[in-house]
């Protein structure tokens, strides 16, 4: 189901599925390595054999692979890949026998999920704010620009952020595998994950379940701005705020009765354990991305006004400095170098 049937993704989908040529990978691309692997299938680092051009080729078997999802994905992602921090398409898209194919910029580099790994002394830390804002930006960014077009990302997390260096200057979002026009309902979904709004979760086939009471979802930006909220978490804690949103997970009910709260006279104290380091500001921006009421909830541009201002306390940035200095001081002492 569309709420704008006739769009250009759609006639982009018809052009492409017209003019999708037959191929072998080893005819026209030297394979080096493989760089990624999922549920999908594969992303491979090629170099092109007769243009020596190195480039990530993702390839999806056509066993588990539906055409019409191959070619959404691959317009969708050639109509968004002009942006500055989207991952950029080569333009170029085929089938072999036995899978589906498309030509990605290759990044190089780490995404935002193995940055954010804790590191010292197994403390959850996440990355520096100054650099957590500079990604946030960028993100932020894309996001709108996918929401321009009428457009929603629905897989924002950090998996999907890559980072081209360790300072968080350049970062790109990636894989619009589940990616759909605005308006697009969703019957059911399997499962839940951290990133996934309450709402998303109302439309989860847990396991064991048959069918879901609920009725479809549309899809909206909201999902996005959601996830966002999320991800920003992730970035400065390094790990998830909750495993999913249900009433059974007590991590999101602590953050939902916060959400909840008509007043909340003493900030400082109402706030969940889990998000304590945050300044009443950082907190304002996280009620307004995850607002429990899909009416209430921002878009993701409104992050720009935060920027400013502090997200993590004082004394949690104290402690980790304090923190990174006595690792520092441990490793040279180890080194011989005090």
């Amino acid at each position: 189901t569309s709420s704008a049937p006739g769009s250009l993704i759609d006639e982009l989908i018809e052009l492409t599925a017209q003019s999708l040529g037959q191929l072998e990978i080893q005819e026209h691309f030297n394979i080096v390595k493989e760089i990624g692997r999922g549920k999908y299938g594969k992303v491979l680092l090629v170099t092109h054999r007769f243009r020596g051009t190195p480039m990530a080729l993702k390839v999806m078997p056509k066993a588990s692979t539906k055409l019409q999802g191959f070619l959404r994905e691959y317009c969708i992602s050639l109509h968004l890949s002009c942006h500055p921090c989207i991952v950029g398409l080569f333009g170029i898209a085929f089938q072999s026998n036995e899978h589906y194919c498309f030509a990605q910029e290759l990044v190089i580099g780490r995404d935002l999920f193995a940055v954010i790994q804790p590191k010292v002394s197994q403390t959850l830390v996440g990355i520096p704010e100054s650099s957590a804002k500079r990604c946030v930006l960028q993100i932020a960014s894309a996001l709108e620009f996918i929401h321009s077009h009428g457009l929603v990302h629905r897989d924002v997390k950090p998996e999907n952020i890559l980072l081209l260096d360790n300072r968080c200057c350049q970062v790109k979002l990636a894989d619009f595998g589940l990616a759909q026009k605005r308006g697009t309902l969703i019957r059911y979904i399997m499962g839940t994950l951290p990133y996934m709004s309450p709402e998303l979760c109302t439309v989860a086939l847990m396991e064991g379940q048959k069918e879901v009471t609920a009725p479809p979802l549309s899809v909206e930006p909201s999902l996005d701005t959601w996830a966002f909220g999320v991800v920003i978490f992730c970035i400065l804690t390094g790990y998830f705020p909750w495993e999913c949103c249900l009433d059974s997970d007590d991590c999101y009910q602590e953050f939902a009765d916060w959400c909840q709260m008509e007043e909340r006279p003493n900030i400082e104290e109402d706030v969940p354990p889990l998000w304590k380091r945050f300044t009443p500001e950082a907190m304002e921006m996280f009620g307004k991305l995850m607002a429990l009421d899909v009416r209430k909830r921002c878009t993701v541009g409104e992050v720009k006004a935060y920027m400013e201002k502090d997200w993590l306390k004082k004394w949690w940035r104290e402690a980790i400095a304090f923190i990174c200095n006595e690792t520092i001081k441990i490793l040279l002492s180890r080194n011989g170098l005090e």
